[in-house]
């Protein structure tokens, strides 16, 4: 049996923009929440402004972009200036029908506003209240600014990535995918309903800090490890691997594949796939460690034999084998793939200005209560509305906010 969202119920004020904190409140209304996000007047958040923009069946271009459209599905947009004091009052008195609310503003800035936690748990003490920064709520850097790739920077993720130094082209390398982000919306979605469990069982809220830093540093897992055990530095390795052999990226006939061998029984029946079973009694490829120190000389063997081969056949005859691999795909690749279609990672989502919106599914998957994709919301289209469905806001009382430049 099917039933509601597993947060159907469940009120989210949302104070964050551009996308960690978007994602973590795009996760909870996946899942069914009410998330209320509140905008700036006029321009909305900052994703609004960064194209490409939409453009509708007419080919007229809208006020939407894509990069908005990723982390803002199945919200309310609220436009509410709460540098006001009536604006703070009509914030405020939304906290106290919220079960949770999500903010990324710099640490200490809501203070200013009585929006801080210290705040608002005064109004309502059972709220979980997620702080997402860079640096965290306190520290000599608590206060300052940054994005993703500063964090790639400083927590040394960037120094992993990349060609080595010594190669044409080497040196450090961002991840083009604002990683730290997305992982950090991963982490304030989990704490958010850890917390949220915590509640129902005590009936108390908390705080939650959650720091870009923070989830940049957990995110070098074994790299990071090592080198608080033994001391030393991880080199960079391009597409290799610094555990196994052979992994990396191998060319094909157009294009690429990617092989990773995570043990001797993948080893086997990567020869005996590529007729190479001589290599199973070479001494210098018997085992990981034999190969790991003649990994240059294996991707050259390796090489020579993936460049006759299409892509996706190679991948398909090692895949059928029980190899590791898949084809170095493009984004219209990868969406076109059997298996991304036969999990219908693409949505098609009727949107009532734009028409068929495509979106990527949530990578949530439940079996009772399944989420829903629903269309992003235009900048305020919520705001009367809710105000009137929330807080009893007449058409009289929004008028009067409007003439005010509140909404």
């Amino acid at each position: 049996m099917v039933t509601a969202g597993i947060l159907t119920g469940v009120k989210v004020l949302d104070l964050s923009r551009v996308l960690a904190g978007p994602w973590c409140t795009q996760s909870l209304a996946d899942m069914g929440a009410t998330v209320f996000k509140i905008e700036r007047l006029g321009t909305g958040d900052e994703m609004r402004q960064s194209p490409p923009f939409l453009k509708n069946a007419k080919g007229v271009t809208g006020n939407d972009t894509t990069s908005y459209v990723c982390v803002n599905r199945g919200k309310k947009s609220l436009t509410i200036d709460f540098t006001q004091p009536a604006g703070r009052r009509l914030l405020l008195d939304l906290v106290a029908r919220c079960d949770v609310l999500v903010e990324n503003f710099k640490a200490g800035d809501l203070q200013r506003y009585g929006l801080d936690y210290a705040s608002v748990c005064k109004v309502n003490p059972s709220i979980v209240y997620c702080s997402i920064t860079g640096y965290g709520q306190d520290g000599p850097m608590a206060e300052q600014p940054g994005y993703d790739p500063v964090f790639q920077a400083i927590s040394g993720l960037m120094s992993t990535c990349g060609l080595p130094d010594g190669v044409p082209g080497g040196g450090p390398m961002r991840a083009m995918v604002p990683i730290v982000d997305v992982m950090t919306g991963m982490v304030s979605t989990s704490a958010v309903l850890a917390a949220l469990l915590h509640r129902k069982n005590t009936g108390e809220g908390q705080h939650l800090d959650i720091a870009l830093l923070d989830v940049a540093m957990a995110a070098s897992v074994h790299l990071g490890q090592t080198h608080l055990t033994t001391g030393k530095l991880p080199q960079r390795a391009g597409n290799g691997s610094l555990l196994f052999a052979p992994a990396n990226c191998f060319p094909c006939v157009e294009g690429h594949i990617f092989i990773q061998i995570g043990n001797d029984v993948q080893w086997s029946r990567l020869c005996k796939c590529l007729g190479r079973e001589d290599w199973l009694a070479d001494p210098r490829y018997v085992k990981n460690a034999q190969r790991m120190a003649h990994k240059q000389e294996l991707d050259g063997l390796l090489s020579a034999i993936t460049r006759g081969w299409d892509k996706q056949a190679l991948s398909d005859k090692l895949g059928a084998a029980g190899v590791p691999c898949g084809p170095v795909n493009n984004l219209e690749q990868a969406f076109a793939h059997p298996q991304v279609q036969h999990r219908g990672l693409r949505v098609e989502l009727d949107h009532p200005e734009y028409g068929k919106l495509d979106v990527i599914r949530s990578p949530l998957r439940f079996s009772r209560t399944p989420v829903a994709h629903r269309i992003p919301p235009a900048l305020g289209a919520d705001t009367a509305q809710v105000l009137a469905s929330e807080l009893g806001i007449d058409a009289a009382q929004y008028e009067q906010f409007q003439s005010d430049g509140l909404v």
